[in-house]
């Protein structure tokens, strides 16, 4: 097999040590070294120090949890750094230990038989934390709010079936005014603002009910909790805005896409950065992110169309996106997603159309163009032919003669 990299090494990297493989072909000869550094700051500039005696040009390693990223941050300059898949560079079952993987690594990579991860840059790795810490943030809040709503619902008060939502201003002056200590149906109600100020007489009834002191404690402990990720979130809100100060024209082109918000361009931004000639086609994206149907296929039959793995972070806002994406009438994408539903079901068809967004928004940051709505009836203009014949089937099925006469 053609030798491609003459000079290079495999890592199996662990939480406390690097077993490393350098491996190196000369005169015909291959020579093989193996030894085991410690993952502190100090023992990775050793294993450094150590690749560079026999002047590696291509390190591989596996993406093992975070373990990987210090080891990557302290040999990216000097090394072409390979970031490996597990599942694609497993091991011959029957010899699994540390100093065979890295010797497996190492000769993987020297005939070129590793597909490099998508790695991006130190700029866009601390973006992609801010956006997920911030995601994170935002579950833990609503799960502070679905515990509120518990509260309620064991003091019997109703507060859930008439506002819309608790924690609007009406609902926070309500809560904080039980929490101090009122009862009082009708004080409580006349706290509401707004349009809730129509609902009085609603609120009244729904907060008549048995309001405890232990209520009122769990309920003052989760606002405290909500108050404070809601101060955390607008901290990092502020610090994305300022790293995407200079993608602004990226995230205002994202936004023109139907369903696509600032948040969710962010998030665009973050886990696939803004320069698309990482990935060599748009298939590539989308099956990296999972949103393509896996293959499995053995005897001429298809065994499994489960979407691959893939981002979930990315995966799930794109999912998120698709909903109000398909409510928007007479666009190209609530035609597409009725089409599939009919054929494939909701849930196929629904990730089919954050498969389409993927793909809407790798074209607008590959060409710099807003994006262009073709309409809902596209697909009847792509082919007229089948869409008439349709159209005449679907008529004479419901028992009708049906003759066709081009128009003038």
């Amino acid at each position: 097999m053609e030798v491609v990299h003459a000079r290079c090494a495999g890592l199996d990297v662990h939480k406390d040590s690097v077993v490393a493989c350098r491996r190196v072909v000369s005169k015909g000869t291959v020579h093989a070294e193996v030894r085991t550094f410690l993952t502190t700051t100090r023992g990775l500039l050793e294993l450094r120090t150590w690749l560079a005696e026999v002047e590696c040009t291509q390190v591989v390693m596996e993406s093992t949890g975070i373990y990987w990223k210090p080891v990557w941050h302290t040999l990216e300059e000097g090394f072409g750094l390979v970031l490996a898949n597990p599942m694609h560079v497993r091991q011959v079952p029957g010899r699994k230990s540390d100093v065979n993987d890295a010797q497996w690594l190492a000769e993987l990579l020297a005939h070129g038989l590793v597909a490099p991860s998508f790695v991006p840059d130190r700029a866009t790795q601390e973006l992609r934390d801010l956006t997920r810490t911030h995601t994170q943030l935002v579950r833990e809040a609503a799960r502070h709010t679905q515990r509120i709503q518990k509260a309620l619902e064991d003091a019997d008060l109703k507060l859930t079936s008439v506002l819309t939502d608790i924690l609007g201003q009406s609902g926070r002056a309500m809560l904080r005014a039980m929490v101090q200590g009122e009862r009082d149906p009708q004080k409580l109600a006349s706290l509401a603002l707004g349009k809730a100020k129509r609902k009085r007489a609603e609120l009244a009834e729904a907060l008549d009910g048995h309001f405890r002191e232990h209520h009122a404690f769990l309920v003052g402990l989760h606002l405290q909790q909500i108050e404070a990720l809601e101060a955390s979130l607008a901290q990092i809100e502020s610090r994305i805005e300022a790293l995407l100060s200079p993608l602004a024209e990226q995230v205002r082109l994202l936004c023109t896409i139907p369903g696509i918000g600032p948040t969710s361009a962010q998030v665009i931004l973050a886990e696939i950065g803004p320069d698309m000639r990482r990935f060599p086609s748009v298939g590539h994206l989308v099956s990296w992110t999972g949103l393509c149907p896996e293959m499995h296929e053995s005897a001429g039959k298809r065994r499994s169309t489960r979407v691959r793995k893939g981002d979930p972070w990315l995966k799930a806002m794109l999912v998120q996106c698709a909903w109000p994406a398909i409510a928007v009438k007479d666009s190209y994408l609530r035609a597409r997603f009725l089409r599939l539903k009919t054929r494939r079901g909701v849930k196929k068809a629904i990730v089919a159309t954050a498969s389409e967004l993927l793909r809407t928004a790798y074209v607008i940051l590959t060409r710099g163009v807003p994006y262009q709505e073709l309409g809902a009836g596209f697909f009847d203009r792509l082919n007229t032919t089948k869409a008439t014949a349709n159209l005449v089937r679907r008529l004479r099925a419901l028992g009708y003669d049906v003759l066709i006469t081009p128009a003038a």
